[in-house]
């Protein structure tokens, strides 16, 4: 095909987190030469520019802020519908309820094609999340294809009736170009590791899905001299986990960085990396964990359970169990090669089967077949592969 195929990638404004740093991921590793790449936000609140689109610019990706106020907002639907039409958009992908609700809007009566990527649903959510992302699912049988990135969310959605032909299963991945790149330590942590500190650590969205509060507890059970934790990240449950840090007298050894442009090379000097959730899909900071050679303790929950091979990559241990993260902590903590032997094979999982270049070849060509100039759907066109 002669022409780059225009992507539009739309995010959300929360933040830096596990989608937007897989948008920026994506964005960076699709070939140039084959794709012309922009990244959207749906801007719904107010303040300054969204960090996606910060941080996409300071990469040299072209970027575009669509307003909405509210969450269905139609002046954004219009916003959006204008973009597709005057730079002659190819295939807007999606991410997210809100973005996939707007986008699918945004698309009617263009002849854009438009996919999803479900990154995960939530869990213990209020009764309107749980009505946006029943909606979310409703609409995806109008998408031209929908690309969850794990085992468990594929085979959640072909429950649904219609979706069976849009689906295609794409891996997460992780840029380990954007890892390996990170030579230096944070010389704040270091110069606590040379004080003869233990440095459990945590990086995400601090909200209750998490699993934050069970973090906290387990770290409270720990008698290790110079124990510390850190947690890095920003999310509505921080004032209420700083109070709990106080209630189970850790105040001085929890440290809440907010969110940090350095999360790895504040990783790289984790001696443990945790991930509490409840509910994930795969999960980003469990692959730059493992790319970065940093052990790591997670639930045993369907999203985790893919990359954390209990005792061989990681360890694993019940949900909402504090008592079993504790020792498992103390199992690793207490015995550096067990530390170096799980680090290595995680390292080695994610170089063979998660690398975001892998990840983009394959969206690489989704997209080229969506785009293919007839008019017709994904599902048209494996009907006739199939004949063939």
């Amino acid at each position: 095909m002669s022409k780059r195929i225009r992507v539009l990638q739309l995010g959300s404004s929360t933040g830096l987190y596990g989608a937007e740093h897989w948008i920026l991921a994506l964005g960076r590793h699709l070939p140039h030469a084959r794709i012309e790449s922009v990244i959207g936000v749906i801007k719904d609140s107010l303040g300054g520019p969204p960090a996606l689109c910060v941080e996409a610019a300071r990469r040299g990706i072209r970027t575009r802020v669509f307003e909405s106020h509210g969450r269905l907002s139609r002046a954004a639907i219009g916003q959006l519908r204008n973009f597709i039409r005057d730079h002659e958009i190819d295939v807007l992908h999606t991410h997210g309820y809100k973005t996939d609700v707007i986008g699918f809007l945004g698309v009617r009566g263009t002849r854009c094609k438009i996919v999803s990527t479900p990154h995960g649903w939530s869990a213990n959510a209020g009764i309107k999340v749980q009505l946006y992302e029943a909606l979310d699912r409703l609409v995806f049988r109008f998408f031209d294809a929908v690309v969850p990135l794990s085992s468990d969310l594929y085979e959640g959605l072909l429950r649904f009736p219609g979706l069976r032909p849009k689906l295609r299963l794409i891996r997460n991945g992780v840029d380990l170009s954007e890892v390996d790149s990170v030579t230096q330590r944070s010389p704040e942590l270091q110069a606590w590791k040379s004080q003869g500190s233990v440095i459990v650590g945590y990086i995400g969205q601090l909200i209750p899905r998490k699993g934050l509060d069970t973090l906290l507890h387990a770290f409270s059970k720990l008698d290790i001299p110079g124990k510390r934790l850190c947690i890095i990240g920003e999310g509505p449950q921080r004032a209420e986990l700083e109070r709990l840090a106080g209630q189970i007298g850790e105040s001085d050894n929890v440290h809440f960085f907010g969110f940090r442009d350095d999360r790895i090379a504040l990783m790289k000097c984790f001696d443990v990396f945790v991930l509490p959730s409840r509910l994930e899909g795969i999960p980003r900071c469990v692959l730059e964990a493992m790319a970065a050679r940093v052990p790591v303790v997670a639930t045993d929950i369907p999203g985790c359970r893919v990359l954390v091979e209990d005792n061989v990559t990681g360890m694993l241990f019940p949900v909402d169990d504090h008592i079993g993260l504790a020792t498992k902590l103390r199992l690793l903590l207490g015995n550096d090669g067990l530390r170096d032997s799980m680090a290595d094979a995680g390292h080695g999982l994610v170089r063979r089967d998660y690398s975001a270049e892998t990840m983009a070849e394959k969206y690489t060509e989704l997209y080229v077949e969506l785009a293919g100039g007839d008019g017709a759907t994904l599902e048209d066109r494996r009907g006739r592969g199939a004949q063939a």
